[in-house]
């Protein structure tokens, strides 16, 4: 049996993690999330709380990834941040200013590919472009270092249904940052991807952020997901959701996947288990039980 990992404390990270969390630090914050809730009109006409007081910052260029149970109120928080739900309470404010609709300083990725499946990749990505006033030229020219920088520039003559999965979302990454957004907002954009695919499309997004003047903020459910992109993990419980605890991710980067194996990457995966699934919780759910058929032996 696997001996149990502690997570360190900021004292006790290596050197070269403890100097990038002093770098983060010393960044504007660009982002500022205060005393946010929302609540619904459940089906009986009830209250609904699907978030409580959220409350947390991001400084620029830092990628944050939020994590919890389903149905903790994730996607509402990127929604809200993104300008498309009205908190009941609290501000969203971005370089100061208060988020109160979609605005092309915050671009947005979904799980679902979103592509226009009637547009080539290189009018797909130059959609957003020329919907804010660009030329034609401009926008073409834009699109062309965008889809360059994914990787696609053998595909940009292509439709939507001819490529892949990973494809698709490398376009939709392209589209949302050609304008340029201050945040980048992501909705378990990899979720969709199998395996193999979804962890190529980590590196991706690794490569992109690293050479881009973009800020990430994260929505998954994938405990290793969040730890391997993030520089610190936010934590939401549920009934009402609600932040647990904010966690800097101890692994250094540049991240690679032998970074999967280390004793930071199991710690901070086993905090993030134990935040999200308390041992009271961790029970077998009840179950009824209807034998369908019978066997001369049992399934132990």
């Amino acid at each position: 049996m696997a001996l149990p990992l502690e997570l360190p404390s900021y004292t006790d990270m290596e050197p070269a993690v403890r100097e990038r969390f002093a770098r983060i630090r010393q960044r504007p914050v660009i982002l500022h999330v205060q005393g946010l809730d929302k609540t619904f009109i459940g089906s009986q006409g009830e209250d609904v709380v699907a978030l409580r007081d959220i409350t947390f910052q991001i400084h620029r260029r830092e990628f944050i990834c939020v994590i919890g149970p389903s149905g903790c109120g994730k996607s509402t928080l990127n929604r809200i941040i993104a300008g498309l739900e009205s908190p009941t309470a609290g501000t969203v404010l971005l370089d100061g200013e208060a988020v109160r609709e979609p605005g092309p300083e915050r671009g947005m990725v979904f799980q679902s590919y979103t592509l226009f499946p009637w547009l080539t990749v290189k009018k797909n990505v130059m959609f957003g472009l020329r919907m804010t006033g660009c030329s034609s030229q401009h926008a073409e020219t834009t699109a062309r270092q965008w889809i360059d920088m994914v990787g696609l520039a053998d595909f940009i003559d292509h439709y939507p249904h001819q490529l892949s999965g990973g494809m698709q979302q490398r376009v939709a990454i392209a589209r949302a940052l050609a304008n340029e957004p201050r945040v980048l907002l992501m909705d378990e954009p990899f979720g969709a991807l199998d395996a193999q695919t979804r962890a190529q499309m980590q590196g991706y997004l690794l490569q992109i952020w690293r050479n881009v003047n973009i800020t990430v903020l994260f929505i998954t459910h994938d405990l290793d997901e969040a730890t391997y992109l993030a520089d610190r993990i936010v934590v939401l419980g549920r009934n009402p959701g609600s932040i647990k605890e904010i966690i800097e991710v101890p692994v250094p980067r540049p991240r690679r996947p032998e970074h999967l194996l280390t004793p930071a990457f199991f710690a901070t995966k086993q905090r993030l288990e134990k935040l999200i699934h308390p041992p009271e919780e961790a029970q077998d759910m009840p179950l009824p039980i209807f034998r369908m058929t019978y066997v001369g032996d049992e399934a132990l």
